[in-house]
């Protein structure tokens, strides 16, 4: 059966947009700890359920100094150069746009740093070109709690929809008998918190090499 949700793997692309050291110093509205742990397990869902995603960086190579993406989001795209700017809003590059038509999706789900700049400009840019956004607040990050919240309200006020990166994962992947469902176990056990025991729970009663049928 297909899924009836809104998003799925075969229906949407995700945008990380400037996850960068440097740029995430000054992030004040989320902890460094909560910020890495979340938007990891947002790129490693999309990893695992073979969605296709863009990375960027803002004078990540065209500064005075390199500020490359965190390391843990690299590390799962290896071969994949960012998308490297100088201006705000990743919608005014061109490579960006393309990069987006390429994957012939209409749905973006997107969260990046910082919430008010980057991320707000860049999605209310899609949404304006026709595209639907899901922006995952809590993979986001902004200048102060109340810079992060404006944000989110006025990206939802232009029309996008405020996700969480545990309901995004969920919702690409909602069927627990799917074949792809056990992919993401790793990574709840890993990032899931207190979740993360119901996961192991589930696969303590998994059958077992072995088990009589």
């Amino acid at each position: 059966m297909h899924s009836i949700n809104t998003l799925t793997p075969q229906n949407s692309a995700l945008c990380l947009i400037d996850h960068q050291p440097w740029v995430a110093f000054p992030i004040n509205s989320i902890s460094p700890e909560h910020l890495t742990n979340n938007v990891l397990a947002l790129a490693k869902a999309a990893k695992a359920l073979e969605i296709p995603t863009i990375l960027t960086t803002i004078n990540g190579e065209n500064g005075p100094l390199r500020d490359p993406l965190l390391q843990g989001i690299g590390a799962l795209w290896p071969d994949t150069l960012p998308i490297d700017r100088t201006n705000t809003n990743a919608w005014s590059d061109p490579a960006f746009v393309s990069a987006v038509e390429k994957t012939g999706r209409k749905k973006l789900v997107m969260a990046g740093l910082w919430t008010e700049v980057c991320l707000a400009q860049t999605a209310i840019s899609a949404l304006a070109a026709g595209y639907e956004v899901f922006f995952v607040s809590d993979a986001s990050g902004g200048l102060s709690p109340e810079a992060h919240e404006r944000a989110c309200q006025r990206m939802i006020q232009a029309g996008a929809v405020p996700m969480t990166w545990f309901a995004t994962a969920a919702e690409w992947c909602p069927d627990n008998t799917a074949p792809e469902y056990q992919r993401m176990y790793p990574i709840t056990l890993a990032h899931g918190g207190g979740v993360g025991w119901a996961v192991e729970y589930i696969m303590a009663n998994l059958p077992q090499t072995g088990d009589r049928a």
